[in-house]
């Protein structure tokens, strides 16, 4: 199995030009001494594939406390970037300024967690191992997932979960990104009667119903992707993180997520918001320049 690390690894190019290679085990479909990301913004333009792609990084503020990049992400020898993002970069361990409590916390409340190593044996009283996605989100497929046994999610169109890596590695600081966007899919979890989403705004206000068929096989592209990194990990990372994602708003085909990200001991990691699109998966697996999102 290939790692999380290996399977990130990026060449420098020169000082601002960087390769990866996009590896088919972790793909969805066919689709200044400042260590620390603290903010990271992405828009997805275009259906990213299999194979090599090449970043190319523009420095736009490089400042003493903060630094600001520009990065765009092109692949297939394309004139065009099928990513662009925005990166402010910072130190969380040499930080200094105001802390204040806001006695912020998880409303409801996360069942309770016998413990890590209870989650590991699924033997916990209120978690159990979850089923591996299909072969169709085979990054998924490389964690595993741990849900609130019986279905007991905190609220419609939320979801809760422990994740950990299938392999047994760590999440270290550069995975958060990858962390937020591995959660149960909202829409395949709606509660629901027989095999049909009800598509509207979720507020009751009585307007006409539209269905969709949950027999199908969804793809859930991302439009935009914002980020903020509230806690440095451990540098040798930890093996168990927390997320909770939850749905606003599902309407016409896209849906606003929010995600939060906690550690072991409850503190806050990380927040991050998505806006995506539902679209049948079909549309994610024709040859790559057929299809836009």
């Amino acid at each position: 199995m290939v790692s999380f690390a290996d399977a990130t690894a990026v060449e420098a190019l020169d000082s601002h030009t960087y390769h990866c290679n996009f590896r088919d085990e972790w793909s969805i479909g066919n689709a200044c001494n400042q260590p620390h990301t603290i903010t990271l913004h992405l828009s997805f333009l275009r259906r990213t594939s299999i194979g090599s792609a090449t970043f190319s990084i523009r420095d736009l503020k490089l400042g003493r406390r903060t630094s600001t990049v520009h990065v765009s992400l092109r692949q297939n020898d394309d004139t065009e970037p099928s990513v662009v993002g925005y990166l402010t970069q910072s130190n969380l361990k040499t930080e200094e300024g105001i802390s204040l409590p806001t006695h912020w916390s998880l409303h409801p409340s996360p069942l309770p967690l016998l413990s890590t190593a209870a989650l590991q044996d699924n033997t916990d009283p209120n978690w159990a191992r979850a089923h591996r996605p299909s072969t169709f989100r085979k990054a998924a497929a490389r964690t595993q997932w741990y849900l609130p046994r019986h279905g007991r999610q905190p609220a419609p169109a939320t979801a809760d979960e422990w994740i950990c890596l299938a392999d047994g590695g760590r999440f270290t600081q550069t995975s958060l990104g990858f962390v937020v966007d591995q959660f149960p899919q909202i829409v395949e979890m709606y509660p629901l009667d027989e095999q049909q989403l009800t598509a509207g705004n979720g507020d009751g206000d009585g307007r006409e119903e539209k269905t969709v068929k949950r027999t199908t096989t969804k793809w859930y592209p991302t439009v935009l992707l914002n980020l903020e990194v509230k806690k440095a990990l451990p540098e040798e990372g930890v093996e168990w993180l927390f997320v909770r994602v939850r749905a606003k708003r599902i309407e016409n085909g896209r849906m606003d997520l929010e995600v939060v990200v906690l550690d072991e001991v409850e503190e806050l990691v990380a927040v991050s918001n998505h806006v995506c699109l539902i679209l049948g998966a079909e549309r994610n697996m024709e040859r790559s320049g057929t299809s836009k999102i």
